[in-house]
């Protein structure tokens, strides 16, 4: 089989490789793997699309707002993507069950669970008033993301304030900023950049007593207090099937998008006393992790 160059800006590559070996794949041999990462630049991602495309691989996997790049820079190179928004609504597929275009993979249902996680920080902080979004206005979904979040807002009593970051110079200015808006918690929506600096959130969030939960689930084991979304691992060594599929002639537009098998609440009691916050027993009744 001809080797195969896969571009992804996962923090989960290596589950995803994880998932080629056990299908048979070896890195070197009839595989020829190669990472390459947009560090939240739309400018970075739009040149490394361009060159990994002119590069014709067999395959490229993609997170994010790379797929919505490729989709405008190729109609011909098989496309298998991790998305966090509605990949319909993104114009990266006809439908679910048929994608009918040289894109196909997994969607993360980021939008279904956006309202949920403002529910938890709520019945965890029954007396909160306000509550602040930390975004990246460069992601995709992005303003779907924020009307479903006033919405949920809105219905829990709760006011809100937006913030964006879309770098790291930015992320430290958007939290001098919550810091000064007061809110009492925080719902970061998971993005890169987010998730690269969630220890450095955590140690900020101890400092100004503001709770804080996003989507994966190493943001709470990173030192914040919760995570609600899909198991992120499993779903990356999910899209090795997908690339094993195209290998062996399956056609992207013909395999339908999945959906996360399982969606997981991680709770870290250790930043919990901390940020002096009392998790309530149905909360951790319903974790699929508790961090002690």
């Amino acid at each position: 089989m001809s080797p195969t160059r896969i571009a992804d800006g996962s923090p989960f590559l290596d589950e995803l490789r994880r998932g080629l070996r056990e299908l048979g794949y070896v890195e070197g041999g009839n595989l020829l793997l190669e990472a390459h990462w947009g560090e939240d630049s739309a400018e970075r991602i739009e040149k490394l699309v361009a060159e990994v495309v002119a590069s014709t691989p067999h395959v490229i996997v993609a997170q994010g707002g790379t797929a919505v790049a490729l989709r405008r820079a190729t109609t011909s190179i098989p496309v298998v993507f991790g998305y966090s928004g509605d990949p319909v609504e993104a114009g990266l597929v006809e439908s679910l069950s048929w994608p009918g275009r040289n894109l196909t993979g997994i969607s993360y249902l980021t939008l279904e669970l956006v309202g949920k996680r403002i529910e938890l920080i709520k019945e965890v902080l029954p007396g909160l008033k306000r509550v602040a979004i930390l975004a990246n206005p460069q992601h995709p979904g992005d303003q779907a993301e924020r009307r479903v979040s006033q919405a949920a807002a809105t219905a829990l009593g709760l006011s809100l304030a937006y913030f964006e970051a879309r770098n790291m110079e930015q992320l430290v200015d958007a939290l001098v900023a919550i810091e000064r808006s007061g809110s009492g918690a925080v719902v970061m929506f998971p993005v890169q950049n987010v998730i690269r600096n969630r220890e450095r959130i955590a140690a900020w969030a101890v400092k100004n007593r503001l709770p804080a939960i996003s989507g994966w689930a190493q943001f709470a084991e990173g030192g914040n207090l919760m995570s609600y979304g899909p198991n992120l691992r499993e779903s990356s060594r999910r899209l090795a099937t997908y690339v094993d599929k195209i290998l062996k002639g399956a056609k992207p537009a013909e395999i339908p998008v999945e959906l996360p098998a399982r969606v997981e609440l991680v709770v870290n009691l250790k930043a919990a006393k901390a940020l002096g916050v009392t998790v309530p027993q149905i909360v951790l009744l319903r974790a699929d992790q508790v961090i002690e």
